[in-house]
C-alpha cells in the first residue's frame, strides 16, 4: 500500500525550481534507502542531494551539469494524474522536448 513522507526539497536544486516550494508530500512503496556512509562519495562524484526526509536522510538526487538527472526514493508517477502531473514528471518532458528540439535540423 505504501506510506507518505514529508520531503524537504533544497533551495538552488532543479528539484526545488520544478516543485516551486521547499517541501512535498510523496508516496514511498518500500523502505531502501542510500548508506549515508556513502553521501560523501555520491557529492564528490557530481551527484547533489536535492531532497531529504524528516531525519535528513537522502529522498532526491541529482546531477547538475546533465539536462535532466534526478533520481528518487519515490514514486512520482504514483501520485500524478492527467490533470495534475507531478512536476518531476512535467520537468523531465520539458528536458525531453528541448532535447529533441535541439537536435532536429533547422526547418
Amino acid at each position: 500500500m505504501g506510506q507518505r513522507h514529508r520531503v524537504e526539497i533544497r533551495p538552488g536544486t532543479r528539484a526545488s525550481a520544478l516543485y516551486g516550494g521547499s517541501a512535498a508530500y510523496e508516496n514511498f512503496y518500500c523502505n531502501y534507502g542510500v548508506n549515508p556512509e556513502w553521501v560523501s562519495r555520491l557529492e564528490q562524484g557530481g551527484l547533489s542531494v536535492s531532497g531529504v526526509g524528516d531525519a535528513g536522510e537522502i529522498r532526491i538526487v541529482e546531477l547538475p551539469r546533465h539536462p535532466f538527472y534526478v533520481v528518487t526514493l519515490f514514486l512520482p508517477q504514483a501520485r500524478s494524474t492527467a490533470a495534475e502531473p507531478h512536476p518531476l514528471l512535467v520537468g523531465f518532458a520539458a528536458a525531453v522536448r528541448a532535447s529533441a528540439e535541439a537536435s532536429s535540423p533547422a526547418a
